[in-house]
């Protein structure tokens, strides 16, 4: 490695270091279920997604910002990536598995949706939003575990889409003291709700609630249809994907049992649970098969599996096998921004 890469900037390695140890607590719980030959590619890949999406909710020129990304993605692609440390592992994911950019670009495009306010008038505008925003990250992890068909990228999109919706049914409240709504305008208006005086006074009516809980029950559906799709991952990677998908789906789950309330109170499932959760999804994931005659694909993702048939023919399974070396490359990275992060604690404390 470079001695260049040694060169980072505090700011990223903070939201690298948060990245793994808080800054998706879910995604970090289930990670550690994934075999060492996608670990450290999901961990690399995170980190790019998480400090792209905080640099441009940051604030200012939101094109500018947008600007910069693409020309680190530029970068990355031509095998000459900067010297941000998430840069540097993004490169050695992207050489390892030839990982489409159309997926990045995609990401960033919903990124600057979140960051321009835009609202959606109907549950298929919510979910082009969120088929950008997390159904793009379902992708690249089905991409990096070896996709066997467009079919199961298809639902590894859906169960992104699924989560994001979940999120989205648990942060109603935060949201609109943000200024934001994401549940479709279509529904608020066929509930009579004023959207512009409902933000300005949010509260937990039993009509809003009846609109979080259709949010919640049109994730379920994608949930389900995920099953199929984690019974086709390789069956190293299942048990970690179903520990996931469990755990969103638990924190639906949880917001009913808590009366559907996502507007005074923030639905948390507790670590005991979680804990629970990934110890069952050992077991479980042996009973999950893929379904015959499954449902075509949500038409929101259908620009992420089309486009990538082509892709798949081509490549095969070759991004299947690991190239060890690389993912030791990504793990000294890892290790590195933790004992940096160390330091910089003990410096701080002496």
């Amino acid at each position: 490695m470079p001695t260049a890469s040694l060169d980072y900037d505090a700011r990223d390695l903070k939201a690298c270091i948060a990245m793994m140890k808080g800054g998706s607590k879910t995604f970090f719980a289930a990670s550690r279920l994934l075999p060492f030959r996608v670990r450290a590619a999901s961990v690399a890949l995170y980190a790019f997604c998480r400090v792209a999406d905080d640099l441009v909710d940051q604030g200012g020129d939101v094109h500018a910002n947008l600007s910069l990304l693409k020309h680190r993605l530029d970068m990355i692609y031509q095998g000459t990536p900067s010297n941000c440390v998430e840069d540097q592992a993004l490169s050695l994911v992207v050489q390892q598995y030839q990982l489409p950019r159309l997926f990045l670009d995609a990401l960033l495009e919903g990124f600057e949706w979140d960051a321009l306010g835009r609202r959606y008038q109907t549950l298929e505008d919510l979910q082009t939003y969120a088929a950008r925003v997390a159904g793009t990250v379902g992708a690249m992890m089905c991409w990096i575990m070896g996709a066997k068909s467009s079919l199961t990228l298809a639902r590894a999109c859906e169960l992104g889409v699924a989560m994001q919706l979940t999120n989205i049914a648990r942060d109603v409240g935060e949201d609109a003291r943000n200024g934001r709504i994401y549940l479709p305008l279509e529904w608020m208006a066929s509930a009579n709700i004023d959207v512009a005086q409902w933000l300005n006074d949010p509260q937990p009516t039993d009509i809003v609630k009846a609109q979080i809980a259709r949010l919640l029950d049109e994730a379920d559906v994608l949930y389900q249809r995920a099953q199929s799709g984690i019974a086709e991952l390789p069956p190293d990677c299942r048990a970690a994907i179903f520990a996931a998908s469990s755990i969103y789906g638990e924190i639906g789950a949880q917001l009913r049992r808590e009366g559907l309330d996502s507007i005074t109170r923030r639905t948390v499932v507790s670590t005991t649970r979680k804990l629970v959760l990934l110890a069952a999804a050992w077991t479980q994931v042996r009973w999950v098969y893929a379904k015959p005659n499954q449902p075509l694909p949500l038409e929101a993702i259908s620009f992420l599996v089309d486009d990538q048939q082509l892709n798949f023919n081509a490549h095969g399974q070759k991004h299947y096998f690991p190239n060890r070396a690389m993912n030791q490359r990504i793990e000294r990275i890892i290790g590195l921004l933790e004992r940096l992060e160390n330091e910089k604690i003990g410096r701080k404390s002496s």
